[in-house]
């Protein structure tokens, strides 16, 4: 991560702490009118990279930096719906609409052992594990992680 990009995510976490801010496209505007130069693609990464969830139409920040290299499930549980097997390696996580992303990205930088990997959509995320006995594990914690 270059100095710039860095600058700008403080700037984005400074911003999210200070108001409400319901579109990326607001996002933008304020980050323009602080002097960085931004687009609006550079600032969906930047949400995915921090954690951010977008809940009730603003974007929330995780609650502090341990979250945002670890995943603050505590904070992430309320969005978890259900979990499902699909397969002997393939689990699936359902959550409220628009936090399938955030959640992932926690559970990718939690790196668990028995995960190789997550794909995410609007309210559902399917989790690879190698095999059976991975999966078992997986749903173990995913279960104790969420209270599901």
């Amino acid at each position: 991560m270059d100095a710039d990009q860095l600058e700008r995510r403080q700037a984005v976490v400074r911003i999210l702490r200070e108001g409400v801010v319901h579109r990326q496209e607001d996002l933008v505007r304020l980050l323009r009118a602080q002097g960085h130069d931004v687009t609006q693609s550079s600032i969906s990464r930047d949400l995915r990279d921090l954690g951010v969830l977008k809940a009730s139409g603003r974007y929330v920040l995780p609650s502090d930096e341990v979250s945002r290299t670890q995943g603050d499930f505590a904070m992430l549980a309320q969005f978890v719906r259900g979990l499902k097997r699909a397969g002997s390696s393939l689990t699936v996580l359902r959550t409220t609409i628009g936090a399938a992303q955030s959640v992932a990205v926690a559970i990718d930088r939690a790196e668990w052992p028995e995960v190789a990997g997550t794909i995410s959509g609007d309210d559902t995320i399917f989790i690879a594990t190698a095999d059976g006995h991975a999966q078992d594990e997986l749903i173990a914690r995913l279960q104790a992680t969420f209270r599901i």
